[in-house]
């Protein structure tokens, strides 16, 4: 059975991600990958090893602070800038249609990057992440979009000598299509960790918030961290 490397960030998402691996190729041949980049917290990282732990695989852990020091995302602990407390499409109306304040400069290129180098040195064939189509609607993260990932696919499949492809399951779906799936296979969500924010209890105003609480409200069940 081939091997799987999943990138979790510890958000929603990427646990339904990891938990579509597992039920896919067995958890002793799925390796999680999970990445710091400078985010203002670390509550995902923690969220992403309790997920790992959860499903018994090995999470790699690795920090790229250092690529993101020129940025002045929002998201980074470098950044002076506030978070947005509103909706993307909101956003979007104040960016003119342009990436967002919380979009990490070309994060999914190098995160996927980095997974194509580890994937290959630890024998996994394949590659999952969790892009979705709310997250590329409006260029609010353009690489999350399906024709980012139907390039980076193609250019990691030929740049890996044809060893390892990508997979992104939910590219056409949305988030509550997620949520969805992920109430089926029983994806532990009160482990998970989305909000932009650090504090005890998600914000329930920024950007991810607000689309984790509408998904959940369309699958007509309460978010567990409320």
């Amino acid at each position: 059975m081939e091997k799987a490397l999943v990138l979790l960030s510890g958000g929603l998402d990427s646990a339904t991600c990891l938990a579509m691996a597992v039920e896919n190729h067995k958890k002793e041949n799925v390796i999680a990958l999970s990445i710091y980049y400078g985010q203002k917290h670390k509550k995902e990282i923690d969220a992403a090893d309790k997920i790992a732990k959860y499903y018994g695989v090995e999470n790699i852990c690795i920090d790229i602070d250092n690529i993101f020091k020129y940025s002045d995302c929002s998201l980074l602990s470098s950044s002076q800038k506030s978070i947005p407390q509103k909706s993307y499409n909101e956003q979007l109306t104040e960016t003119g249609g342009k990436p967002v304040s919380t979009y990490v400069p070309f994060r999914n290129g190098l995160f996927i990057s980095i997974s194509a180098s580890i994937a290959i040195s630890k024998g996994c064939s394949v590659i999952y992440y969790a892009a979705h189509k709310d997250d590329a609607a409006g260029s609010a993260y353009p690489d999350c979009s399906k024709d980012f990932n139907d390039a980076i696919s193609k250019a990691i499949y030929i740049g890996s000598g044809y060893q390892v492809v990508v997979r992104a399951p939910f590219v056409n779906l949305t988030k509550a299509d997620i949520v969805k799936i992920g109430i089926d296979i029983k994806v532990p969500y009160e482990l998970t960790w989305s909000c932009y924010e650090g504090e005890d209890k998600p914000c329930q105003k920024c950007g991810t918030c607000i689309d984790r609480l509408k998904a959940f409200e369309l699958n007509g069940i309460k978010d567990p961290l409320l």
